[in-house]
């Protein structure tokens, strides 16, 4: 504890945070607030997260920049710098000795502090908030987690049932953050009747990282080119984000059909809504787009090297995180050498126009909100009971 701490902090309850991406910085701010709703001025925290832990209160050790990294190689090169941030880290926990620690996604850094805090001070509590993909690619983690992490919150419904097979932690779903936003994802009676128009939308969204935007520009622009050419009306619109937005626009100035850019997160909902269909990158948007009920087709493509990796890594016969919700294969994906956009356009034209595929996929994806089911609990709550029950325990036995 530093010296420097007062006698009223002493009496409060210390949460440790770490969460090094934009996605685990949401989750951290929601677990946060409910956290001080339930706890009220009990409670202090402390870590490392973005802006939306900060609006919390959460002072972080280092912007969360230092760490937005893509790539094998980018690690390599970077190594030495993410190792000082990973030994500053578990230092900062073992200095404040909180009440728990909890981290959040980013495995490869957060599991890293959580093995040197384990090794340092076995009584201190230690929650993972999203799971490691073990269910896909290594799944030895599972078992070897056990010896550091004493609980898993799973955003995913089969992810509990993972971790039981491959002898893992105990493992809890709590649900994903899109379940609170089905409201801005599920259309009107006017974008209903938008998603049947002669011109339909066409969602284009290529990746939210500017790795993914360098694969997959360029594909795109041909498959919606190739589309256009056969003569099936869609109007494109590529949602982005204001840090993309340049490299978005840069990419396209060569592309035949010019698409509409959304840059807000309203536009982005309105286009989801209105949608008839959409070519996305493989990721979490996939099971957006599943859960405001609209068609797509997945692509995926990455360099040589990710590639060669990933190949004998991976587990699963998909790698659609709509697909593995549903458990079954109901989504077309191209990866790699067979990501073209000939394919990409033949199972595109398929999922704009009324084919078996398109009717597939609707029925499947009306089907969510049953797999998906919490029993009504919103995540961020159920999150923090999770927290909240092993803060009660105190402190695990050294």
């Amino acid at each position: 504890m530093s010296p420097s701490r007062s006698s009223a902090h002493l009496r409060r309850k210390i949460i440790f945070l770490i969460a090094t991406e934009e996605s685990g910085d949401r989750l951290g701010a929601g677990l946060m607030k409910v956290l001080r709703q339930r706890l009220g001025d009990a409670v202090l925290f402390e870590g490392v997260g973005g802006l939306a832990m900060a609006s919390e209160g959460l002072t972080s050790l280092f912007p969360i920049e230092e760490l937005s990294i893509v790539g094998f190689a980018a690690v390599v090169r970077r190594l030495p710098g993410i190792m000082r941030l990973i030994r500053q880290t578990a230092g900062a926990v073992m200095q404040t000795s909180p009440d728990i620690l909890v981290i959040i996604d980013s495995p490869d850094f957060t599991h890293r502090v959580a093995r040197r805090v384990r090794s340092r001070d076995q009584s201190i509590p230690i929650i993972d908030y999203v799971s490691p993909t073990v269910w896909a690619w290594r799944p030895g983690r599972a078992r070897a987690m056990v010896s550091y992490i004493d609980h898993v919150m799973a955003l995913l419904p089969f992810e509990p049932e993972a971790y039981r097979r491959l002898r893992g932690p105990p493992c809890t779903y709590i649900g994903h953050p899109l379940i609170d936003q089905l409201a801005s994802l599920r259309p009107n009676a006017e974008e209903r009747a938008r998603r049947e128009a002669e011109n339909p939308l066409l969602l284009v969204l290529p990746g939210s990282r500017r790795s993914e935007v360098r694969h997959h520009m360029a594909i795109f622009g041909e498959t919606l080119a190739l589309l256009s050419a056969e003569g099936i009306a869609f109007e494109p619109v590529l949602p982005t984000t204001p840090q993309l937005e340049e490299i978005i626009r840069e990419n396209v100035k060569g592309w035949q059909v010019q698409p509409r850019i959304a840059v807000t997160e309203a536009e982005k909902r309105t286009a989801f809504r209105s949608a008839r269909a959409a070519l996305a990158k493989s990721g979490t948007v996939t099971l957006e787009l599943a859960l405001a009920g609209v068609p797509m087709v997945a692509a995926y493509r990455v360099g040589a090297v990710e590639a060669f990796i990933l190949r004998r890594a991976v587990k699963v016969q998909s790698v659609i995180l709509a697909n593995l919700v549903l458990g079954k294969e109901v989504v077309p994906e191209f990866l790699q050498e067979n990501c073209t956009a000939e394919a990409l356009a033949k199972s595109l034209g398929e999922v704009l126009t009324d084919t078996p595929l398109r009717q597939r996929q609707i029925e499947a994806f009306a089907t969510l909100d049953s797999v998906m089911s919490t029993g009504g609990a919103q995540p961020n709550l159920r999150a923090a009971e999770i927290v909240l029950a092993a803060m009660r325990k105190g402190r695990r036995a050294s």
